[in-house]
């Protein structure tokens, strides 16, 4: 009797995909992603010439079934055993995960595409043809078998069944961006709204260089720009509304390009809160929660590389002398989640 196929490294099960895609479109700014299998779910990792890091998360809660065979650490003495990992193709895995409910997915995009800096809770709204009105169902299984196979995709939706079996490719993970969130010079959390509307507003001067101020006194967070078709800036009040929580602890400005900001605009769109940070290094984080129907809160998170600025022969981390402010560091209302581990 033949013996059974041993089981997966990896399987899973779920009714949707479109939190899948918005989540993975989100890191859309490289081709390969580094994809890590835990206990607990996938983490995927993009990396932009190490100045631009994301990760996202796609928590077992999002399936309707998750189960793992990772392996087993050996005795005490043994080193750390090391989770599944490997590459994949990103693009080929968004159009994968686009079959399953093309229709949606089409109308979405379709409305997203008249003005790519409003929400997308704004952009879209489900009309009476979409598949959660109509209620049809599918399933999408996932699966990774061992290492070096496919990562394989089964959709079935509608009596039709698609099977894609994406090439894995050896894991080549750059280096994490650090971020110091020991010695933090500010946190501010805000709508995600109000930030990517703040974009909204100073993208149409094809700005090339966006620089964040944070201090204890008015201007208490700054955006501005200069470019070639001039320079502006959005500063934002000290409230409820817009910064829900606010501690500075130095005053902490940094000039960023504008392009690799602008690349976590689609985080910003699907996201209800985001949480941003920067280290007495110049690093910003920038870290969103995004609240999954049905499935509690997923986070994305980036970290940001400050611009490089050459004075003198020296090259400068795009930071101007910092002023500490008297006073005492400021704080209100909820906070999302501290993240101890890096990207």
């Amino acid at each position: 009797m033949a013996a059974p196929p041993p089981r997966p490294i990896f399987r899973a099960v779920a009714s949707s995909t479109r939190p899948f895609y918005q989540l993975l479109k989100s890191i859309g700014f490289t081709n390969k992603i580094h994809v890590e299998i835990t206990e607990n779910g996938l983490r995927f990792a993009a990396d932009h010439a190490r100045v631009m890091q994301g990760v996202a998360h796609w928590g077992k809660e999002l399936f309707t079934s998750y189960t793992t065979n990772l392996p087993q650490p050996g005795d005490e003495n043994d080193e750390e055993t090391p989770t599944p990992n490997f590459q994949i193709s990103l693009p080929a895995l968004l159009e994968t995960l686009q079959i399953f409910g093309a229709t949606d997915a089409a109308a979405r995009q379709s409305k997203a595409d008249v003005d790519p800096y409003r929400s997308n809770l704004r952009n879209y709204r489900p009309d009476v043809f979409s598949h959660h009105i109509l209620g049809i169902s599918g399933t999408c299984s996932l699966s990774y078998a061992r290492e070096g196979e496919p990562f394989s995709i089964v959709l079935e939706e509608n009596g039709v069944k698609t099977t894609c079996n994406l090439t894995t490719y050896v894991a080549e993970a750059p280096e994490e961006i650090p971020f110091d969130i020991e010695d933090l010079s500010f946190k501010i959390i805000t709508p995600a709204r109000v930030l990517l509307d703040a974009l909204g507003e100073i993208a149409p001067a094809q700005p090339e260089k966006l620089t964040i101020t944070a201090s204890k006194r008015e201007p208490y967070l700054r955006l501005s720009t200069a470019g070639a078709l001039g320079s502006s800036s959005v500063d934002f009040a000290k409230g409820r509304d817009l910064l829900e929580t606010f501690s500075v602890r130095d005053t902490w400005r940094q000039t960023f390009k504008f392009d690799i900001v602008k690349s976590a605009t689609e985080a910003m769109r699907i996201a209800s809160k985001v949480s941003l940070r920067g280290d007495r290094q110049g690093v910003l984080s920038m870290q969103f929660m995004v609240e999954v129907e049905g499935a509690g809160l997923s986070f994305l998170d980036f970290r940001f590389v400050p611009y490089a600025e050459h004075v003198d022969g020296e090259a400068e981390e795009g930071e101007e002398e910092d002023e500490e402010d008297e006073g005492e560091d400021e704080g209100e209302g909820e906070t999302l989640r501290d993240e101890s581990e890096e990207l």
